[in-house]
């Protein structure tokens, strides 16, 4: 009687026996022919299918693996393989800067990031798993995919405007026709709404000249715009215009549409390199160490916390509220606060927090130095101000915690003399032009975004792990938002600064 299979063994054998159908197909094809099967051949075909097998095998695996790139490259998006990409075997063209700059050092394609990177690490159960194998770097390579002079490209910023907008367009434009010898390049206007209707939303030709000076203020030249997202239909009128190069500027949402956008074109047949440039005023993408005009953000915001500051310090027991964007995550608060070092109480969505412990720290601030500055998050403390209502599009309509928070405060302080001052700057910060800084960070996105495109990656986005840009794919930035984690040390930094007691520090609480 035959003894039963340990079940550990099932799958090599299921290699196994798959192999010896390849060599055995093999040896038939050669024999049609007259020929003997060399064993060389049999063994190749076999080492052949193991692997096609072992490749399909652990697909579910490393679905949720940020180094698993070949379904995002355009030599294998649609084989169902997975894995890093021999970019130095299937990238045939060579790039023109390796001729133009000949002095210049390309990267190896193979290149990863590491995403965990401290020794003994007393967070090493809070890490994402997406980055523990590493990231590929997202810079220009010695080989690309595509041949410039068959690229015709496109840029699409939609969602709410950033600091930085201007900066990523002009960069993308100039880096392809200066780098690479891309003569079209297509501005889109209105967000998707220009790809899906474009009769409505006429696109617009970008070139160095019309491109030169935009980055100079705030907003976009392209009418970033909300909604009308139509994969069908957008495939569509990339097909009719021949675009084949896309870059779609926009948050987690705009990702997560691009991945969709991505996995229609992989239905149809329709080459295209889809790279996306996340953006969010909040700094709330998740994975990546921050979004372009985060930090532009941050310097107006600190200087209206100087403003609130102003007026705290002017009169007897004032208290300064400064209301800053943060719907769902609170770093511009929290380092607007860091940045300016005069604030006494940060208050974010992932912390909840009493009234009450509020006006005990109301109290005993005013007490020490008889003034005091409050920086809040537009999403913190929904829980005293939720509205219950939903928009359009789903998402919840949010209370206004600033103005609650300003009611509550003057009602506390009224029988003792006190009041608050109230600043709400609303889209100013969103709407002020880039800074220096910021601007350098967002021709770094922008450059490597070409290069991720012309080596030949779709469905996937750039952005900075440990300050150094990486590629990632769409769906692992769009599966959610990134939120401050009150054991980190840029929060507990900020709990420090502002001396807030331990009731509103969050420390006690898990992260939301």
């Amino acid at each position: 009687t035959a003894l039963p299979l340990p079940s550990a063994w099932g799958a090599p054998l299921g290699a196994a026996a798959m192999a010896a159908r390849f060599g055995a197909f093999g040896a038939r094809a050669w024999a049609q022919h007259g020929l003997k099967a060399p064993l060389g051949a049999i063994a190749a075909g076999s080492a052949y299918a193991a692997t096609s097998w072992r490749d399909r095998y652990v697909r579910a695996e490393v679905s949720y693996d940020a180094s698993n790139l070949k379904p995002h490259h355009l030599s294998s998006w649609r084989d169902g393989v997975t894995g890093l990409v021999a970019e130095r075997r299937v990238n045939k063209v060579r790039n023109p800067m390796a001729k133009g700059l000949p002095g210049m050092n390309f990267l190896n394609p193979d290149e990863l990031v590491k995403g965990h990177i401290i020794l003994n690490d007393s967070k090493a159960s809070s890490r994402d798993s997406a980055l523990k194998k590493g990231c590929v770097r997202g810079n220009a390579c010695k080989d690309i995919w595509w041949e410039p002079k068959d690229v015709k490209a496109a840029i699409v910023t939609c969602g709410g405007l950033c600091p930085g907008l201007n900066s990523i367009i002009r960069e993308v434009t100039n880096c392809l026709y200066n780098q690479y010898g891309v003569s079209t390049v297509i501005g889109i206007q209105g967000g998707y709404n220009g790809l899906s209707d474009p009769e409505d939303n006429e696109p617009i030709e970008l070139n160095p000249e019309t491109v030169r000076e935009i980055h100079m203020k705030g907003g976009s030249i392209l009418k970033a715009g909300r909604g009308g997202f139509d994969a069908e239909k957008i495939c569509d009128t990339l097909e009719n215009m021949g675009i084949n190069m896309l870059f779609t500027v926009g948050g987690d949402g705009t990702q997560g549409a691009a991945y969709l956008l991505f996995e229609a074109a992989r239905k149809r047949g329709l080459e295209i390199s889809i790279v996306g440039v996340p953006k969010s005023i909040d700094n709330d993408i998740l994975h990546f160490d921050k979004t372009f005009g985060f930090d532009s953000a941050v310097a107006d915001a600190s200087q209206i916390i100087r403003n609130g500051w102003v007026e705290a310090t002017s009169c007897n027991k004032g208290v300064g509220i400064v209301k800053l964007m943060g719907r769902d995550a609170g770093f511009v608060a929290m380092h607007a606060a860091l940045a300016s070092t005069i604030v006494d109480l940060v208050l974010i969505p992932e912390v909840s927090f009493q009234m009450e412990d509020v006006m005990r720290h109301v109290d005993a601030t005013l007490a020490r130095k008889d003034f005091m500055v409050i920086a809040v998050a537009e999403g913190a403390g929904q829980e005293h101000v939720s509205t219950g209502k939903k928009d359009a599009t789903g998402h919840t309509i949010y209370g206004d915690i600033g103005v609650h928070l300003r009611d509550q405060v003057n009602k506390h302080l009224k029988p003792t003399g006190g009041r608050s001052f109230y600043i709400d700057p609303s889209y100013i910060i969103r709407s002020c032009p880039i800074r220096p800084n910021d601007h350098i960070f967002c021709s770094r996105l922008a450059f490597d975004a070409v290069h991720t495109a012309m080596r030949g990656y779709t469905g996937v986005c750039v952005g900075p792990i440990h300050n150094v840009i990486v590629v990632m794919p769409s769906n692992l930035i769009a599966k959610g938002k990134r939120k401050i984690k009150v054991h980190s040390s840029n929060w507990q930094s900020c709990v420090q600064s502002c001396n807030m007691p331990n009731a509103l520090s969050g420390l006690s609480q898990k992260t939301k």
